[in-house]
């Protein structure tokens, strides 16, 4: 078959979603990007299609498949293991992003140094950082530096030509955003950069059987440099999220080929790098003060682990302009549902207070199961009133006020229980639970008020609960 040439076009692509476009636009219909257009030269080949059969591609039925096995090889680090799925997958692409200084390179060079302590050598390309920068990050973290052979390259055939003579069993890409392809138009960072080096190293990654890290960064909306043309390419991505001032990192899975997408894993950030909290309900309640006004225990579940976390709210009259709704760790307009059903449900006059609303710990959490935590905090901060003492609040509020079951509520309550709460404000449950109520009093409700009836405290007496809303 004899090959027609090939003809070059010019196309504009964002560089923020990867839209193409025919013409020049100022602004991104699809992400509502300004000036993110920037022109490209593509090739379009147009060899004559033929099929060519193979047995490599010839069609299976679907129950003569043999099942593939996946064998794993665990990192070192259990949190990290944990959101993986339970360990790292050979030949697997994992995509790692973060805002700049949230401690990626860290991580990547800790699970590194733990790989590489196995007896198994790691590959660390730096496109970033020289090699003495990277050495001293490890001499900072206490890392020898064994079995890690730094490359400082970003030229990414020249990469894939020592990853080839080095045969390691991980492969550290930081970041990808340097890597470049001379034959590809566009500087290193471009979406059609990004999106071809990500391609080279996927079937470079297929092909050896070796699992690979790549670092990206994020855009100012928060999301990975590109997402729609390198998150359908790579077989794992991971969210390194966390507060600029707290020392504490969640580690989220968005997607994964091989396990669950709904883990997470906790870490510290400390002198000596990120360290794993093993138990996070504990730490992010240490600073907890039991029947604090406007400070409410929820236990939330963070994909199979339950986690408990501090909502503390505040409500002070505006004194110039329209009332503010201030949501730190939990979603606006959530926090405008529950504040209007507060108003129109349970009584509770919110048109001329600016509500404040913040998770402690720097978390952030979107289920509706803190549902009933948040109302209950604004309401205790409203009426000036204590929750019952030792008490944990679940449960999601409704518009017409009612409330509702929410998923796991047995592992929730177990955790509560663990840590010494003796009370759970919850919607009531056509079923009994299949625990030892010795432990705890389960207090349930039908709608949100009756709720904060049940778990407030009268003011200066907190042993009584609240009779009435003002």
């Amino acid at each position: 078959m004899k090959p027609i040439r090939g003809k070059s076009k010019s196309i504009f692509v964002c560089q923020q979603c990867g839209k193409e476009s025919a013409k020049w636009l100022g602004r991104c219909p699809n992400c509502q990007a300004w000036n993110s257009f920037v022109e490209t030269t593509v090739t379009l080949s147009r060899a004559s299609p033929h099929w060519l059969p193979t047995r490599e591609n010839r069609p299976q039925e679907l129950s003569q498949v043999e099942k593939g096995s996946f064998p794993r090889f665990h990192l070192g680090l259990a949190e990290m293991d944990r959101v993986l799925g339970g360990g790292l997958v050979p030949g697997s692409l994992v995509l790692i992003g973060g805002e700049p200084g949230i401690g990626k390179s860290t991580l990547l060079l800790q699970a590194s140094a733990m790989v590489a302590e196995n007896n198994k050598p790691v590959a660390y390309v730096s496109g970033e950082e020289s090699i003495n920068q990277v050495k001293l990050r490890a001499e900072r973290l206490g890392m020898g530096g064994k079995g890690i052979f730094i490359l400082s390259e970003t030229n990414l055939p020249t990469v894939l030509g020592w990853l080839e003579e080095l045969s390691p069993s991980l492969v550290v890409i930081d970041s990808i955003q340097t890597m470049y392809l001379e034959n590809i138009s566009g500087t290193p960072g471009s979406i059609t950069q990004i999106r071809e080096c990500t391609l080279e190293l996927m079937h470079w990654a297929k092909q050896n059987n070796v699992s690979a890290f790549i670092a990206g960064h994020v855009t100012k909306e928060g999301a990975i440099a590109g997402p729609g043309a390198l998150e359908h390419i790579v077989d794992v991505v991971l969210y390194l999220e966390g507060e600029p001032f707290s020392s504490y990192r969640v580690l989220r899975s968005v997607k994964n080929r091989f396990g669950s997408t709904n883990e997470v894993g906790i870490f510290e950030m400390s002198h000596n790098g990120l360290v794993e909290v093993s138990n996070p309900s504990q730490v992010f309640l240490s600073k907890y003060s039991d029947a604090a006004i406007g400070s409410v225990v929820v236990p939330t579940l963070e994909g199979s682990r339950p986690l408990l976390v501090e909502i503390q709210a505040l409500t002070t009259p505006a004194s110039f302009g329209p009332p503010r709704r201030i949501a730190n760790g939990i979603d606006f307009n959530r926090l405008l549902l529950i504040s209007a059903v507060l108003t129109k449900r349970a009584g509770i006059r919110l048109s001329n207070q600016d509500i404040i609303v913040n998770v402690t710990g720097g978390l952030k959490v979107n289920e509706p199961a803190v549902d009933l935590g948040i109302a209950s905090a604004i309401a205790s901060s409203f009426h000036d009133s204590k929750p019952l003492p030792k008490l944990v609040v679940l449960g999601e509020v409704g518009l017409n006020g009612e409330l509702r079951a929410v998923s796991q509520i047995e592992r929730r309550v177990t955790e509560a229980i663990r840590l010494g709460f003796k009370s759970c404000l919850m919607p009531k449950l056509p079923s009994q639970l299949s625990l030892d109520y010795a432990d705890i009093q389960l207090i349930q409700a039908s709608s949100v008020a009756e709720a904060l009836r049940l778990g407030l405290s009268r003011r200066g007496h907190s042993a009584s609960p609240l009779k009435g809303e003002d």
